[in-house]
């Protein structure tokens, strides 16, 4: 697995990040609010995996975001390489 793939999981982590600080929630939360084990959350957060678009679909459920905020994100860190 190459680097330039690790860092394109974290950053996909980090939009999710950044939407669980906005509304002050914590995974155990997004846990239980997707019906998404904790372990595969942790899973996403710590290992890099990256959730399948099932998960990413209540993932921004439950942050009530579009799933372009997260595909925002992807895109402009693509430009900047």
């Amino acid at each position: 697995m190459d680097i330039e793939r690790i860092d394109e999981r974290n950053m996909l982590w980090n939009s999710i990040q950044v939407q669980l600080d906005k509304q002050n929630m914590t995974a155990y939360r997004l846990s239980k609010m997707t019906g998404i084990p904790l372990t595969t959350i942790y899973n996403y957060k710590n290992d890099g995996k990256e959730p399948p678009f099932k998960n990413m679909c209540k993932i921004a459920d439950a942050l009530d975001v579009s799933l372009d905020v997260f595909r925002e994100r992807r895109q402009s860190n693509d430009e900047d390489h």
